[in-house]
């Protein structure tokens, strides 16, 4: 069947899946990205159609088609790392709020408990842990399937030494604190990083998204005015469009750059 063929061939989909918080099997995901893409595709040609009158405008499907279900799949990564930012944002508190559950005698469960409720992105693998535990897993194997199940290496981290707790019955909290320790160093690192990045995008943005538009809009039209080119009301919308977009593609950059740290 073509959806599990193309299925088979996205590499690690079903565990993306699983991490990006979609409950659909690879295949059923395939199926509607597909078709999503087409029914977009379609209705693209139709606009192009609408603007240029031209039946060259149906070259719009096969093109658009592949593109856009590549864009949906790559959703998922995109999807991933934003929950993994949020994840990350929480991770330090969330620790030492283990951390301090676990020294001051606090049952397991009920610091899982707490932790789902006071925490939105780290708290919900916690109660994950807590729904399998009720349905009949044992504590252990509910924090392995959890564990590979999150998308955050951090949670990951701290979610091993409490496998590894569970497993040799040894105290975490010395290992918990170790780990915190090396998060915020890590986090430290990725912010002076990002401060370096920062004065380099900042020119960036002046050349491509400001300096570039501006002359080059008016150079174009002084040369319109010379060799008496008819510059239309629908291509400067167009090179409207590409500006903001160009700034939009900046902007969403700088975002994704900016490192998760626990405020």
């Amino acid at each position: 069947m073509l959806y599990s063929y193309i299925a088979k061939h996205i590499h690690g989909l079903r565990l993306k899946l699983r991490q990006a918080g979609i409950f659909q099997e690879p295949e059923e995901y395939v199926k509607a990205t597909l078709g999503t893409s087409i029914m977009l595709s379609i209705g693209l040609f139709f606009m192009f159609f609408f603007f240029t009158l031209s039946l060259w405008a149906i070259l719009v499907i096969p093109l658009s088609i592949p593109l856009l279900f590549m864009y949906f799949v790559k959703f998922v990564d995109v999807k991933i790392e934003k929950i993994k930012k949020k994840i990350d944002e929480e991770i330090i508190f969330a620790g030492r709020f283990l951390i301090i559950g676990l020294e001051s005698g606090v049952p397991m469960h009920k610091i899982f408990e707490d932790m789902e409720k006071n925490y939105e992105y780290v708290g919900y693998y916690f109660g994950d842990i807590l729904n399998k535990v009720y349905l009949g897993t044992s504590m252990e194997e509910a924090v392995n399937d959890t564990l590979n199940a999150s998308p955050s290496p951090n949670l990951r981290r701290l979610l091993w030494q409490v496998m590894n707790s569970l497993k040799t019955g040894t105290e975490v909290g010395g290992a918990l604190n170790s780990v915190l320790d090396q998060i915020v160093r890590e986090q430290a690192i990725a912010v002076e990083e990002y401060g370096k990045k920062l004065s380099p995008l900042a020119m960036f943005y002046m050349t491509i998204s400001i300096i570039i538009p501006s002359l080059g809009i008016t150079m174009l039209v002084i040369l319109a005015t010379f060799i008496g080119l008819k510059v239309t009301m629908p291509v400067l919308l167009v090179l409207a469009i590409l500006i903001a977009f160009v700034q939009f593609m900046f902007l969403s950059l700088v975002r994704s750059s900016r490192p998760s740290i626990s405020t």
